[in-house]
């Protein structure tokens, strides 16, 4: 890691949405309905990342579409983490906003208890009650590998990797050790 990056944080201000530029050639398409929902549910709960460029005007480094969506939402001013850094780290705050959160993963379990508290109310949540659904029902799970050559690739889909164990006990041994390094997963049997 860089000793001295050269980002400097300045302040947190309600900026004019007037005074506020979309990151050049940003790469992430967000889904503004969905953010709109949010913000018309939560309001504005997380800061933009914006880079100060010293004529009056901020480039949004971080939160493009919650800009958008609080534009669409009629809102005048948006809240916003001011910086100071130079193109290359406002290029590499872009990029990383908009991968980083494509990285990880979700613990199924946890997100369906964390869901199960909202009684069915998913409103700017970016859920719906078809989501949950899926995400509770569990899918049929061939039982043997030859059932599995026949759906592969739905599973491949939907799970990304798919281990077949020849045995039992090896299911689980695998399936516990995936589990404890935090990946979603179903095995089968032979």
């Amino acid at each position: 890691m860089p000793e001295n990056t050269g980002i400097t944080y300045t302040t947190t201000a309600d900026i004019p949405l007037t005074d506020l530029d979309r990151f050049p050639g940003n790469a992430k398409r967000g889904d503004i309905e969905a953010i709109r929902a949010s913000i018309r549910r939560h309001g504005q709960y997380r800061s933009l990342v914006v880079r100060d460029t010293d004529n009056g005007r901020y480039t949004i480094l971080a939160g493009n579409h919650t800009h958008d969506a609080i534009r669409a939402e009629g809102h005048p001013t948006a809240r916003c983490e001011v910086i100071q850094c130079s193109d290359d780290e406002a290029r590499r705050i872009n990029l990383a906003d908009n991968r980083l959160s494509d990285l990880g993963a979700y613990d199924h379990d946890a997100l369906t208890e964390l869901l199960s508290y909202l009684d069915d109310d998913y409103d700017g949540t970016g859920y719906t009650a078809s989501d949950v659904e899926q995400l509770i029902t569990p899918p049929d799970i061939p039982e043997t590998a030859d059932e599995l050559a026949n759906t592969e690739d739905t599973y491949r889909e939907q799970y990304g990797v798919i281990i077949v164990c020849p045995t039992e006990a090896d299911q689980q041994a695998t399936y516990e050790r995936l589990t404890d390094e935090g990946y979603a997963c179903r095995v089968v049997t032979t």
